[in-house]
């Protein structure tokens, strides 16, 4: 990979990755509602599940789309059906005192692992990512590169959301702001499906 290649490659993940995005309307929505340390195993799931879906992406599982294009309509209703259910999680969240109700708990480290691979921001930037960045003549060591400086990159990205989200904890004194926040987050999440929507 080109020292130019490279330059483009980390531009593009830091870009994408601090973007508003599912992930990050996630993210800072935890952070409000149940603090740093609670979100700290989203955040970690969202690296390792992001990393795996490059590496898989990378590997050959992009040919098997191209292959069977019905298999992106297949992904585009998981992932909208999974995101409308997280944002109704979202909206409904207890209040950080009480933690009760479906909304009580944050997400696991698994479950944000595994709602990369239906979350269309990440598959839209891993697909972009190994289609334009990596290299024939070393395919392998481009994937390695690639995963390395998008988890660089969506660390801080994501802890930026993060620390926005406790921020705006301090001003959710009462149920009223915090379900008018939860309810806001909840919108801007269903919003970033408009790209899926309009392309069916």
């Amino acid at each position: 990979m080109t020292a130019e290649l490279f330059a483009a490659l980390v531009a593009f993940a830091l870009v994408s990755s601090i973007t508003p995005g599912p992930n990050n309307f996630m993210v800072m929505a935890s952070g409000a509602n149940f603090g740093v340390r609670r979100t700290l195993p989203h955040i970690a799931g969202v690296l390792v599940g992001f990393n795996i879906m490059i590496w898989m992406v990378g590997a050959g599982l992009m040919q098997i789309f191209n292959a069977y294009p019905q298999s992106y309509l297949v992904m585009k209703i998981l992932s909208t059906v999974f995101l409308l259910y997280l944002a109704w999680k979202i909206a409904t969240a207890a209040a950080p005192q009480d933690g009760a109700g479906a909304g009580g708990k944050p997400l696991t480290f698994l479950q944000a692992a595994a709602f990369q691979w239906v979350n269309p921001k990440a598959w839209a930037m891993a697909l972009a990512a190994n289609g334009a960045y990596s290299t024939p003549e070393a395919p392998m060591f481009s994937i390695f590169v690639i995963a390395t400086v998008f988890v660089a990159a969506a660390a801080p990205g994501m802890s930026s959301w993060l620390l926005l989200g406790t921020q705006i904890r301090r001003l959710l004194t009462n149920e009223m702001r915090l379900r008018a926040f939860n309810w806001t987050c909840a919108g801007l999440l269903v919003a970033t499906l408009w790209p899926i929507l309009s392309a069916v």
